[in-house]
C-alpha cells in the first residue's frame, strides 16, 4: 500500500535516528523489499541551527553544470552521504522514497539530487518530500539541473516562516513542486511550522483527497 504524506510525516517524526557526532547529522534507513526509505531529522540542537545559517557552495568539486547550494545544509549532507551511499547504489533497490522535516527537509532535497544523479536508471521512481523545507538552492540553476527535482515536493503549511528562509533576496530559491497545505495565517508565521499543525492540515488533505 502506498503511504500517504501524513503517514510519511509521522514516520519522519517518530523513527529512531542514527546520530552522527560530526555536524550533529542524523539519518534513518529502512528497506522494504525493493523500496528504500531515507529519512532526515529536523533541527535537534545548537549545531543544527549553526548549519542552518551559512553561505552558498558547490555541491561537487568537479561539475559539468555549475550550481550552488546552501553550504550549511551541504555540510550536513556530506557527513551523512558515505553512510547511505551503498544502500542507494544497490541494484536490488527499484524505488527510493526520501523525506525530511525542517532542517531535515533541506538534507532530503540534497539527498534527492544525489539519488537522481547516481541512480538515473530509476530516476522516475525516486520521490522526495520536504515538510517545512527551507530554501536550499542558490542562484539560477539551468533547466536541466532543475529537472533533477521534478519528483521532489516541498510541503508548506500556511505561512510557515521556515519555508521562506533564507530570504529570496539573498538569491536562495525552492526547486521541485510546492504543495501548500492549510490556508492563510491562522497559525502565524512560527506556529505554522510546528509538527502538530502540519499533522492537523495533512489529516484534512488525506480526508479530502486521500493523499
Amino acid at each position: 500500500m502506498k503511504e500517504t504524506m501524513l503517514q510519511l510525516f509521522e514516520e519522519i517524526l517518530s523513527v529512531p535516528y542514527i546520530q552522527l557526532k560530526e555536524n550533529s547529522a542524523s539519518y534513518f534507513v529502512r528497506r522494504d523489499t525493493e523500496t528504500l526509505y531515507l529519512l532526515f531529522e529536523g533541527s535537534n540542537g545548537k549545531e543544527d541551527w549553526k548549519n542552518n545559517f551559512d553561505f552558498p557552495a558547490k555541491p561537487y568539486k568537479e561539475m559539468e553544470m555549475l550550481w550552488f547550494v546552501h553550504c550549511g545544509f551541504l555540510r550536513v549532507w556530506k557527513t551523512i552521504e558515505p553512510y547511505i551511499a551503498e544502500n542507494i547504489a544497490d541494484p536490488c533497490i527499484k524505488k527510493i522514497v526520501i523525506g525530511g522535516y525542517s532542517h531535515g527537509a533541506a538534507i532530503a532535497l540534497l539527498c534527492h539530487e544525489y539519488c537522481v544523479f547516481h541512480r538515473s536508471d530509476i530516476a522516475d521512481k525516486i520521490e522526495g518530500y520536504g515538510f517545512g523545507c527551507p530554501r536550499v538552492i542558490w542562484g539560477f540553476p539551468r533547466k536541466n539541473m532543475r529537472n533533477r527535482f521534478t519528483n521532489f515536493t516541498v510541503i508548506r503549511n500556511c505561512s510557515d516562516i521556515v519555508t521562506h528562509l533564507p530570504p529570496i533576496l539573498f538569491f536562495y530559491r525552492h526547486v521541485g513542486l510546492m504543495l501548500r497545505v492549510g490556508k492563510g495565517k491562522k497559525y502565524g508565521l512560527i506556529g505554522s511550522h510546528y509538527p502538530d499543525k502540519y499533522i492537523e492540515e495533512l489529516k484534512i488533505i488525506e480526508r479530502v483527497h486521500g493523499r
